[in-house]
């Protein structure tokens, strides 16, 4: 029996007489299963309701009750809800049924059968998403729940059960060692126990094994589940801390709290919770969205990027709700890194008043999350201009701290030339990187960058190899930004003074 706080919570509902639970989720499986128990414990019977089959009883759902004229299954709600009143005690389960709630006749119905549950025994349980929406008559009579997320041992058991029932059909090897095991199950975190099953089952059937290669797979396969929403991108984290140069402040605070992320339990016993995030302001190409990317690779966690251009729909509420199902998408997957860069192009100003108030709203929905999200969601935003954005944002409580990254020091342009030098295949040591830092004064790290490549293409169209002279001359023919933009740099530097924390 899984969940068993979950169970004594849902039992506790039913025998305090609640005769209206409402469930806000997608996973109906998981709901039917869950009250299949209860009423098991309750010694009542079990009814369950879709639009498509209709109202059955028992744990089998075989047994359908037949329209007395056409001999067919009882599909309409109002018919079938009539019926509930007429049976007496048991667990109602109608998935879907909030859709018909704005038509009165059902209203009525429904608020007949949870009246009639405060004499009986048992209660309607009703399943859905995307916020159920109550009339004001059914509110006195409901409960309103979202399902928490299934935990570690969830998917455990649900490991155990693939392989044994698979083991039934076909010779099964399972090569994992402890710690693959372990793995496997973090990779499978966040999906539902169907899609977890669909990808384990998958796995197995393909070669009729579990191995050390698997873990990747499901990690993969879970890529691509996550995906298919099309709100969040899966990114590879694929480049540590050592790959970002300067920015000692910064790298020092996210040090500190890794081992939290790697043993959050102790840290939980110490008196710490998970951290929440940072919001790293600063100069465009100096690192920032290169932090966000470090973090995850250096803490172990993947990596989601929330692009706030998919959020906005032309659709009246689909703009929330689009935010709403990511948030919800990002807490299911927790622990993670997200990811959103250059925060300011969602929500500049936070008025939305172009847009009928599509972005105030989601403004105000991001804000409320930030502050009361669940689950180990750190989250990295970036904004390269911070008089863009509302100044909620800057308040402390919606991140741990706001960094401000400025341009390299000379320490730093040399470290981000060594990087890129190797990074192309050249040796830093053949080049004078001391004079190559003193000419790349006031560039950031994407224009020296860019600078490397402009030269290569040089070099190579020359049939030469890549030189500090070279390289001397591209830097000196581009113009970087912090001399195009001076005075807002300058302007952006007073602001931050006073407001943040230098990340390097």
């Amino acid at each position: 029996m899984a969940e068993p706080d979950l169970l004594e919570q849902l039992e506790l509902l039913v025998r305090s007489r609640y005769g209206l639970v409402i469930v806000d989720t997608l996973e109906e499986e998981r709901v039917e299963e869950l009250f299949k128990q209860i009423a098991s414990k309750l010694q009542l019977h079990y009814y369950s309701w879709t639009r498509s089959r209709g109202l059955r009883r028992g744990m089998n759902a075989n047994d359908a009750f037949l329209d007395e004229k056409t001999a067919q299954p009882v599909k309409e709600p109002a018919e079938a809800l009539r019926l509930v009143e007429r049976e007496g005690s048991g667990i109602f389960h109608f998935a879907g049924l909030a859709a018909w709630f704005s038509d009165p006749v059902i209203e009525r119905h429904v608020r007949d059968v949870a009246t009639q549950f405060a004499q009986r025994r048992g209660a309607l349980v009703v399943s859905g998403h995307e916020n159920v929406r109550l009339p004001d008559a059914l509110r006195p009579h409901a409960t309103i729940l979202r399902l928490p997320p299934l935990r570690f041992e969830d998917y455990r058991a649900l490991v155990e059960r693939v392989v044994r029932e698979q083991s039934a059909r076909m010779t099964v090897k399972v090569e994992l060692t402890a710690e693959e095991r372990v793995r496997l199950i973090q990779n499978l975190t966040g999906l539902s126990l169907i899609e977890a099953e669909k990808v384990l089952n998958q796995l197995i059937i393909d070669d009729g094994h579990l191995r050390a290669t698997d873990v990747e797979r499901a990690l993969e396969a879970k890529r691509k589940m996550v995906q298919q929403d099309g709100l969040l991108e899966y990114w590879p984290a694929e480049q540590g801390m050592a790959d970002v140069a300067g920015l000692t402040g910064l790298k020092g605070w996210l040090a500190k709290r890794r081992k939290i992320v790697a043993d959050p339990q102790r840290a939980t016993e110490f008196g710490l919770s998970f951290p929440k995030g940072v919001l790293l302001l600063g100069v465009p190409g100096c690192g920032k969205s290169l932090c966000a990317k470090a973090v995850a690779h250096e803490w172990g966690l993947p990596l989601l990027k929330l692009d706030p251009a998919n959020l906005y729909d032309k659709y009246v509420g689909d703009s929330e709700k689009n935010f709403k199902r990511a948030m919800q998408t990002a807490e299911r997957l927790a622990p993670i890194v997200l990811w959103i860069d250059e925060l300011e192009k969602a929500f500049a100003g936070g008025s939305g008043e172009d847009d009928g108030g599509v972005s105030r709203r989601v403004f105000g929905a991001f804000l409320s999350w930030l502050q009361e999200r669940r689950g180990d969601v750190f989250v990295v935003a970036t904004s390269n201009d911070v008089t863009k954005l509302p100044p909620e944002f800057i308040r402390k409580g919606r991140f741990d701290e706001v960094f401000f990254v400025d341009l390299p020091s000379a320490e730093a342009r040399c470290a981000i030339l060594k990087i890129h030098l190797r990074k192309r295949k050249q040796d830093p040591a053949s080049f004078d990187l001391g004079r190559l830092a003193a000419a790349s004064e006031g560039f950031s790290g994407a224009e020296m960058e860019q600078a490397i490549v402009s030269g290569l293409y040089t070099a190579y169209s020359a049939g030469a190899a890549l030189t500090t002279e070279i390289l001397l001359g591209e830097l000196g023919s581009t113009r970087p930004l912090s001399r195009t933009m001076e005075e807002r740099l300058d302007d952006l530097r007073s602001w931050a003074a006073t407001r943040t924390v230098g990340a390097d």
